[in-house]
């Protein structure tokens, strides 16, 4: 019984460890609980943020919080289909 709880055990921390990054729940700016309605879509990925001041920050810089994210084992999600930054929108020409 006890190596089959020590198994057990086992697995459960390896299953952890080769899971997907946990879903974001903090503003990469402030560390604030995250609003769903909040958020800015940038590089492919959407970035939930606490209010539309740091939506603002986060587009001004968003390779610094998608990186602070990352960093912290965040898995971002997609940016849904047709949302695109500017920089995405403009890649291949200049204005």
């Amino acid at each position: 019984m006890k190596k089959a709880i020590i198994t057990l055990a086992l697995l459960t921390v390896a299953s952890l460890a080769f899971a997907e990054g946990k879903a974001q729940t903090t503003c990469p700016v402030m560390g604030g609980t995250i609003d769903k309605a909040q958020y800015a879509d940038v590089d492919g990925v959407r970035v939930y943020v606490c209010c539309p001041g740091c939506v603002a920050k986060v587009k001004a810089d968003p390779e610094k919080y998608i990186a602070k994210l990352k960093a912290e084992g965040v898995e971002l999600e997609k940016a849904p289909k047709g949302e695109m930054s500017k920089k995405e929108m403009h890649s291949g020409h200049s204005h």
